[in-house]
């Protein structure tokens, strides 16, 4: 927030008592000086350090936040105007709930020691639930003697939406105030310039021994070994009358809760322990991004910047779990087809058929002070909404959702032969339709993303590689629902467009000098020659000849792409490269997630091998063994890990699928739903994976159990269990 923000707000009306009021800033430079832990649950998620604090420490983007909002911007513990000392603190295997294990500080009252530090073991307990974060703080004295002492809960809000907390500034700013209601309640209220009421309640049990609007203090005696609890419950725009839930009974809730969503789902054991620590840890991360929406089910794309509806972080990770759990891709696909652009608005940069890119509930997105409240700038979103829908269909052969999805597929194939497609040239293309929008529309998204081997930035209609893959493997698919569906006239079109198009990319984007397809085309036409992963994706598509898919795939694995733990986004050597860039030499874990599905279309197992390997090295040396948004593409060195990005999301839903898609690239999973057949087109594990066991999956209402083991290059597949009609094979052929 600007200091003119944090001023106005801090100005606010206090009822019961009169406090001088300090402004409240949480500085958002510099790195982070404790680590941060984070939880999530539907629309609300939290961002803690390690001590269990919110805004106790710099550099790192705390809060709880609801749609968008910070509801919550301090909540620090403090012992005898202290902080505590940590042991440690520990997320759940399941990402239900952080707990902190705290102790005290040598203590001193008139310079006389009075508590002597390690005798207070201080627990803090937190989950998000139902709109609401639990904390219980337990106290249990180890010393041998009574004592006495001060907990203080410090708290604060701003009300700042989630663009005002990356950095965004604002000249105004609605008002806040500040009150009492009895002895156990707080209440933060703020009434925003788009005329939303928005409130933050504080529920404390028992009554702190003294209250304000700020602070809640309470004077604790302990006898040896003796233990009390404080809980404190946060809850966003409830009636303070509506109390929440009891801290155990809304844990235990919770907790059977998540368990529950897991099931119907695909679950996978391995003979390497940590590589089933990397799978365990993504389901967990998977599973709390995951989101109740009215049409069903949706993945957030990650925390904390983009935990809301992404139109193509929700595809691209419904499309990598749907060997998995295909009900994630139901749930995106009735989601984006609910919010499929009506009509033109060029702010929000829709058409007619296009499919959302992101989505904001917050005040700055209501006044429009930025576009996203519902945005579409995307141009690759329409394409993997309809390749998604396919592949669907064909994972699952629910006739019913295809037919209700069907006008929504059309409508987002008219939009990509149309507006997709200004200069009807045969390619779909981006150009922002305001300078408020993003400049770039691919999943390669800043400013810098899309440049010329000199270094100049494409201009004008750009048409990116991968896009025009996503458009030939969405019609192919979308020709095989039409056959479905008995629309043979619709089946030739979309057969013979998809033909065209690969036969129109070959010439437009190959450059025979680099031996890889081009980047982009500018609006004039002019190929962006730079090696980029991009090429790489187009593979996954199954567009392109198959002499130069291996010339291409031969390209990713040499150095100046293969860092030792992945593809980079930029080949070393090309003129923007950077290893610490966004988007420009780093490496994503989904971006090679996607790359390794094509290289396994073209048979080139012992390169997918490669780059599975490679991600799963570096997620060896990641915290909580968790693969986050992206990392540095450095070169890897022996004895040290890969170089992190420090403002990386972490957990990320692409991300967190990625070593799912790895599993199924190195599988090659294929699923029959006409013959009830699941084959293994080519498998090959690689060095670290011995064996794998897949147990219920899925195919129509029937389901299996089978291992996967490895004997050098070969693998030997064992049916363990079938229910209902089903058959598994190997198949060793393209």
């Amino acid at each position: 927030m600007s200091a003119e923000a944090v001023a106005q707000f801090v100005s606010v009306t206090r009822t019961s008592e009169q406090v001088a009021e300090q402004p409240f800033y949480i500085p958002m430079t510099g790195p982070a000086a404790r680590p941060r832990r984070s939880l999530k649950h539907d629309d609300m998620f939290i961002v803690l350090d390690s001590h269990g604090d919110i805004g106790a420490s710099a550099g790192g983007p705390d809060g709880l936040f609801h749609h968008d909002t910070r509801y919550l911007a301090r909540l620090e513990l403090v012992l005898d105007d202290l902080q505590p000392l940590l042991l440690g603190s520990n997320l759940r295997d399941d990402n239900s709930a952080l707990t902190v294990d705290l102790t005290n500080p040598d203590i001193y009252r008139q310079n006389s020691l009075v508590l002597q530090k390690d005798l207070l073991h201080i627990v803090r307990t937190i989950f998000l639930w139902r709109g609401t974060a639990y904390q219980r703080i337990g106290v249990q004295n180890h010393g041998d003697r009574r004592t006495s002492f001060e907990l203080t809960l410090l708290f604060d809000n701003d009300f700042a939406d989630l663009f005002e907390v990356r950095g965004e500034r604002r000249p105004r700013r609605g008002v806040g105030t500040s009150k009492l209601l009895g002895p156990t309640d707080v209440l933060f209220e703020y009434r925003g310039l788009d005329d939303v009421e928005r409130t933050t309640g504080l529920h404390l049990d028992p009554r702190p021994t003294r209250l304000s609007v700020n602070a809640a203090t309470w004077q604790l005696e302990l006898d040896p070994h003796e233990s009390k609890s404080l809980f404190v419950a946060v809850s966003c725009n409830r009636p303070m009358a509506e109390k929440p839930a009891r801290f155990f009974r809304g844990l235990l809730a919770h907790r059977r809760e998540m368990r529950q969503s897991t099931v119907g789902a695909a679950s996978i054991e391995t003979s390497n322990n940590i590589f089933n620590e990397v799978l365990c840890q993504a389901m967990a991360d998977l599973n709390m991004l995951m989101t109740e929406t009215p049409q069903g089910r949706y993945p957030y794309a990650g925390i904390p910047w983009y935990s809301t509806t992404f139109g193509r972080d929700g595809l691209i990770t419904a499309l990598q779990m749907l060997w998995v759990d295909p009900r994630v891709a139901k749930g995106v696909l009735r989601r984006l087809a609910h919010f499929q652009a009506q009509a033109t608005d060029p702010l929000a940069d829709a058409a007619p058929g296009k499919i959302l890119h992101e989505m904001r509930g917050g005040e700055m997105a209501a006044l429009r002070e930025v576009p996203f409240a519902q945005y579409y700038g995307s141009v690759d979103s329409t394409a993997l909404f309809v390749l998604l829908a396919g592949s669907y269909f064909e994972r699952t052969g629910d006739e019913k959702t295809l037919i209700e999805l069907w006008p929504a597929i059309e409508a987002g194939l008219a939009w990509i032969d149309g507006p997709g497609d200004p200069d009807q040239d045969g390619f779909v293309e981006y150009q922002r339709a305001t300078e408020k929008g993003l400049a770039n529309q691919g999943w390669k998204d800043s400013y810098d993303a899309i440049f010329h081997a000199d270094g100049q930035l494409a201009e004008g209609n750009i048409a990116l590689a991968e896009v025009q893959g996503y458009v030939y493997a969405a019609k192919q698919l979308a020709a095989r629902c039409a056959l479905r569906l008995g629309k043979p006239d619709r089946v030739r079109k979309l057969e013979a467009d998809a033909r065209a198009l690969a036969e129109r990319f070959e010439k437009a984007f190959w450059c025979e000098e680099l031996g890889t397809y081009a980047l982009a085309l500018d609006g004039k036409k002019r190929p962006c020659k730079v090696r980029t992963s991009n090429a790489g994706q187009v593979l996954f598509s199954g567009m392109i000849r198959e002499d130069r898919a291996r010339l291409v795939a031969a390209d990713l694995m040499r150095p100046h792409f293969f860092s030792g733990w992945g593809i980079r986004t930029v080949a070393v050597g090309e003129v923007r490269y950077n290893p610490m860039s966004y988007h420009d030499g780093s490496i994503w874990p989904h971006d090679n997630a996607l790359i390794a599905l094509g290289l396994a279309r073209y048979g080139l197992k012992h390169s997918v091998a490669h780059v599975f390997k490679g991600l799963f090295d570096a997620a060896t040396y990641m915290d909580l063994r968790r693969l986050p948004e992206l990392f540095c593409g450095f070169r890897r060195e022996k004895r040290r890990g890969p170089t992190l990005y420090p403002v990386a999301c972490a957990p990320q839903a692409w991300a967190s699928a990625t070593p799912f898609t790895l599993l199924e690239a190195a599988l090659g999973l294929e699923f029959d739903v006409a013959r009830g057949e699941i084959r293994l087109r080519n498998p090959h594990l690689p060095a670290f994976l011995n064996e794998v066991i897949l147990r219920d999956l899925r195919l129509g209402e029937s389901s299996v159990d089978l291992r996967v083991s490895r004997h050098g290059d070969d693998v030997a597949l064992e049916v363990l269990r079938t229910r209902g009609q089903i058959q598994v094979s190997i198949v060793l052929a393209r």
